[in-house]
């Protein structure tokens, strides 16, 4: 997660934080239809003043869509303008601290389930494939960073950025490599660790070797508060 998508979170979930406009969010999302100002200000027990600043307040921050309907029953000539009808957003916002990004493992553990099921394999061959299938998907995202023909440290400073985005909190090491600081997957990796540090390292050596310098490489190297995994240089 870069500065700007974490800051553009927290503002969000900020914005839920004023007691009249989380009332508001939470009876629009509630109701099967969209809604009105004048509906959610009755429903709140707010002026519709109110209602019309802070249902606008949360689709500026895109946690509710909007609509133009006229009213049921009424329309041709001097039916009036469309009101402007809220509904929730489908926009998904989470903010936690470390960063987990426990929706990467459950895409990867459901690849590797359908084809376990579809192609009668094991299911251990299974994770790793989808897990490296999900190292080489980020490693294109390193080789965008990069650039055409990068250095070695440009390598290096994409495939940092990547991991960034994905969690890790990546750290220049002593090496040459990076340490990672924080494990994404920092629940399951406490209560399945052989299985999670596994998916760590082959997600991160298939995106090493897709697009990192040649001389680099993940391996296994455990140590309190940090991921399970560290890419190191020759």
């Amino acid at each position: 997660m870069n500065v700007r998508d974490f800051a553009s979170r927290v503002t969000s979930i900020a914005a839920l934080a004023e007691p009249v406009r989380r009332e508001l969010y939470l009876y629009v999302v509630g109701q099967a239809a969209p809604v009105s100002r004048e509906q959610a200000a009755a429903a709140v027990g707010v002026a519709r003043h109110v209602a019309k600043f802070n249902l606008d307040k949360l689709e500026d921050e895109n946690l509710l869509d909007v609509e133009y309907a006229r009213p049921s029953g009424r329309g041709g000539p001097g039916a009036g303008r469309p009101a402007k009808l809220y509904k929730r957003s489908g926009r998904e916002v989470e903010v936690s601290l470390p960063e987990r990004r426990y929706d990467l493992a459950a895409q990867v553990m459901a690849q590797a389930i359908t084809q376990a099921e579809e192609q009668a394999v094991p299911i251990a061959d299974a994770l790793r494939d989808a897990a490296r299938d999900a190292g080489r998907t980020l490693a294109a995202e390193v080789q965008q960073k990069a650039g055409t023909r990068p250095s070695r440290e440009g390598q290096i400073r994409a495939v940092q950025d990547v991991l960034t985005e994905q969690g890790y909190q990546p750290r220049a090491a002593e090496d040459g490599g990076l340490a990672l600081a924080n494990c994404p997957f920092h629940a399951l990796a406490q209560a399945h660790s052989s299985l999670m540090c596994g998916v760590n390292l082959d997600l991160i050596n298939s995106l090493v070797e897709t697009a990192g310098p040649s001389d680099a490489r993940a391996e296994l190297s455990p140590s309190p508060g940090m991921c399970c995994v560290r890419i190191t240089t020759a």
